[in-house]
């Protein structure tokens, strides 16, 4: 049974389920260090993870008797990452909530999926969709490199400078006036700058971090795409 007082100075995760979503969340989550419990019924896919915690645990059902044999209850944040069995994703939800654990956070599979989730309680995600967002942004706009929505209207994106701005300054091209988009920090060969002055120049090699709404990118975009 895992014991957050092992350690309590990280967050500890508890993950159910390792299909393709969990897997790879647990992975990355072990990589950076965190304190993860894990749980799902197939012992092959829980192998894997022992390489880097012991907090692993093969249960045949989800009922809340068994969740809390785990321990996943001492937990800061619980992730339900089951998404093809519905009923069992509702459920195990349900169980977490009912646990008290501060955060639980549970894949959707669709949007009435989503709903429900929410109404129990839960953090919903849809990681098929914002995958799909986030591929189309980069297909539509081809010059963004990466895009990540953090709401409705909020987005960033990252973006190769255009040559039509280099040797400008900041406030010579005016991206907030003109496009509604800040600039969050340039990146130049590996260098970071988060701290963007009006003053700064421009240069070839520039990355851009926008934040925005998706709309005022294809604005800035299409405005590139007229002046190259």
């Amino acid at each position: 049974m895992f014991n957050k007082k092992i350690k309590q100075d990280k967050i500890t995760y508890g993950i159910v389920g390792l299909g393709r979503f969990g897997n790879a969340l647990a992975l990355a989550l072990a990589e950076s260090g965190a304190e993860l419990l894990v749980i799902d019924r197939d012992e092959e896919k829980l192998r894997e993870m022992r390489e880097y915690t012991d907090n692993v645990f093969v249960v045949h059902n989800l009922e809340k008797k068994t969740l809390l044999e785990t321990g996943i209850q001492n937990c800061d944040v619980a992730i339900v990452c089951i998404g093809e069995h519905i009923d069992i994703s509702i459920l195990t939800a349900l169980n977490l909530v009912s646990m008290n654990i501060p955060k639980v956070i549970a894949k959707a599979k669709n949007a009435e999926h989503g709903q429900i989730l929410e109404k129990l309680g839960a953090e919903v995600v849809y990681p098929e969709k914002d995958m799909a967002i986030r591929l189309a942004s980069r297909l539509e706009t081809s010059r963004v490199l990466d895009f990540i929505q953090l709401s409705e209207k909020i987005n960033i994106s990252k973006l190769n400078i255009p040559e039509c701005i280099v040797g400008k300054t900041v406030l010579d091209v005016n991206l907030r006036y003109h496009f509604g988009l800040n600039i969050i920090a340039i990146e130049n060969k590996g260098n970071v700058i988060d701290h963007i002055k009006p003053d700064y120049v421009f240069r070839s090699d520039d990355v851009l971090f926008l934040c925005g709404s998706k709309e005022s990118v294809y604005r800035l975009t299409e405005w590139i795409e007229k002046h190259i």
